[in-house]
């Protein structure tokens, strides 16, 4: 194998013995070699924007809890060629999530085995996206609760539109936590104009309890856009 066909790899991990045991795994193979190996986010962005390797195993936590995020994403913003795979002894959504984000493209528990990492730096340099089989289900766990928050919102959105502006105004006080009562005081109304108000947010959002609408809007966090709305009427 002629070294323009041979994998470079960069590994960015703040235990030395970790990086040892990387090295030896691979370049024990015909096809891939180490260009270098760093102790910090801050050093694998300076190593590879030197050696350019192909393939970076990038450690999140390092000098702080998401350099390796961190540097992914400087690295990547400047070599959107090389690819990124993330070894971590964590499983968290949040991690993931972020990581991928930033356009890394694997994921890897530590406790992969020498076959599987040198299976993942070959995969990764084949566009492919090598992840440990625990991180698989915890990725697509993320997107599926990611799909359902945006139809949620596109939901919730619609239904916003429809609301009046007095509509919209006095389930923003509710959102508030004020009481009929309250609202009435602060908009001179009478308490059958609150309750008929309300009667026609439950019915345009198809729910019988005031409180399933509120609920809604605070998990999808939609105070700043109900104000938004209200400035525009």
């Amino acid at each position: 194998m002629t070294e323009k066909e041979t994998i470079k790899v960069l590994i960015a991990d703040d235990m030395e013995p970790i990086r040892r045991f990387y090295t030896q795994i691979l370049n024990a193979t015909e096809d891939i070699r180490v260009v270098g190996d760093v102790g910090s986010g801050e050093e694998a962005i300076k190593c590879a924007m030197e050696t350019k390797p192909d393939v970076i195993l990038m450690d999140i936590e390092m000098e702080s809890n998401d350099a390796g995020i961190r540097a992914s994403g400087e690295i990547l913003a400047d070599l959107p060629a090389t690819k990124i795979i993330i070894l971590t002894v964590y499983e968290e959504d949040e991690l993931i999530s972020a990581a991928f984000r930033f356009g890394v493209q694997g994921y890897l528990l530590k406790n992969a085995t020498p076959e599987e990492i040198k299976k993942a730096v070959r995969e990764a340099v084949q566009n492919r996206a090598p992840m440990s089989p625990e991180i698989t289900s915890k990725v697509v766990g993320v997107y599926k609760r990611v799909d359902a928050y945006e139809s949620s919102l596109l939901l919730a959105v619609d239904l916003l539109s429809g609301l009046t502006e007095t509509e919209l105004e006095t389930l923003r006080l509710l959102m508030q936590g004020k009481t009929r009562r309250e609202i009435c005081e602060m908009r001179h109304v009478e308490i059958s104009t609150v309750k008929s108000q309300i009667h026609q947010i439950l019915r345009k959002f198809e729910k019988e309890n005031i409180g399933e609408v509120i609920g809604m809007m605070q998990e999808l966090k939609l105070d700043d856009l109900i104000r938004k709305m209200l400035e525009k009427k």
